[in-house]
């Protein structure tokens, strides 16, 4: 009744549904990509059930515990399992692959599905993901796609991706954007992150280059594993280079969400009176209050982004490097540059 998951590509496809029955909170924080929660414990069930086996009793917490479990367990086949028929074949797991996994899986099979548990639950999924970002040498060559702010490094990135270049999208995975500007709502846990991400890394081709972002060691709040981080210091770069004009013509069609939101925009702006002073914030809040979005644009890519972006190369070590320049960022312009950077990722490095 047990499965071992030996890889991360294609270790589950022989499945109709890989489950997750633990908790809520545990689910949300990682779990196997594609998997779907069908707690058999919620989060207050867990707590009473460890609390009853603390202070009164394994056997009570025990028969407690399977009360709860086959309630919520008859809830799940009710529910989303009731038109499985009976060839379907899910693969069930837990954090340990303990009882909440055999428990459920158990139901399954006496219906007659053809379940099966995890070996070692979450958590031997979890130490594969650990292996290949941490302990593991990165399997392909990393091309840097680099560029000041508001040269459209990401959308030139997707598009590269989209011509069939291995390309992975930090930024994306970790739901940021780089600017201060440029927070874009809650970002996933680190462990969700690295699931995403060693998912990406496990189908890459060794044999072809990968294009990366060029990011520092942190994506916002979360950390890009040390391995992947080794990778892209070593790497070449191509760095695209644009005018300001170009560049704030393109970050107000970009950030589209601020720009409709005065609110919110002046809020971010607030946050850089720390970097450059009230004064400076002020006009510049001023420029968002008269709708002077390009000229905003322009004045904190001249006196904000350049200089910090200055300061961090200056410091840094950097690989070998091309540059792409475009007088343009439009929409052919972006698909020429993405062009470009194909043509170079597939030239032999230096």
């Amino acid at each position: 009744m047990g499965f071992e998951l030996k890889s991360l590509i294609d270790g589950v496809s022989e499945f109709d549904m890989v489950i997750d029955v633990r908790s809520p909170s545990e689910f949300a924080e990682d779990h196997l990509p594609g998997a779907v929660s069908m707690p058999v414990l919620s989060d207050a069930e867990r707590a009473r059930v460890g609390t009853i086996y603390t202070q009164e009793s394994a056997f009570k917490a025990r028969k407690v515990g399977a009360a709860l479990v086959a309630r919520n367990s008859a809830r799940h086949i009710e529910g989303p399992l009731a038109e499985k028929d009976g060839g379907w074949r899910p693969l069930v797991y837990c954090w340990r692959g303990g009882q909440r996994s055999a428990s459920f899986a158990s139901i399954l099979s006496q219906i007659g599905w053809r379940a099966k548990t995890v070996d070692g639950g979450y958590s031997s999924y979890r130490r594969l993901v650990v292996q290949l970002l941490y302990d593991t040498a990165f399997p392909s060559s990393v091309v840097l796609l680099d560029g000041n702010t508001g040269t459209a490094k990401t959308e030139v990135l997707n598009r590269v991706a989209a011509k069939g270049v291995q390309a992975i999208n930090l930024e994306g995975l970790a739901n940021h954007r780089g600017s201060v500007l440029g927070g874009q709502g809650e970002q996933p846990s680190q462990k969700w992150f690295e699931s995403c991400l060693a998912a990406e890394v496990a189908a890459l081709d060794p044999d072809r280059p990968v294009v990366i972002e060029a990011e520092s060691s942190k994506v916002g709040r979360l950390s890009v594993p040390p391995r992947v981080f080794e990778a892209m210091k070593a790497a070449r770069r191509i760095r695209i280079e644009a005018p300001v004009r170009a560049r704030a013509c393109y970050l107000t069609r970009a950030y589209q969400d601020l720009v409709s939101d005065k609110v919110l925009l002046i809020e971010r702006l607030d946050r850089l009176q720390r970097l450059q002073g009230r004064e400076r914030v002020a006009h510049w809040k001023a420029l968002a209050e008269a709708g002077s979005y390009k000229a905003l644009a322009e004045e904190l890519i001249r006196d904000h982004y350049d200089p910090r972006y200055a300061k961090v190369r200056g410091r840094r070590p950097m690989g070998p490097e091309t540059v792409i320049a475009a007088e343009r960022l439009g929409d052919k312009d972006l698909d020429q540059l993405a062009g470009k950077v194909g043509e170079l990722v597939s030239q032999p490095g230096p």
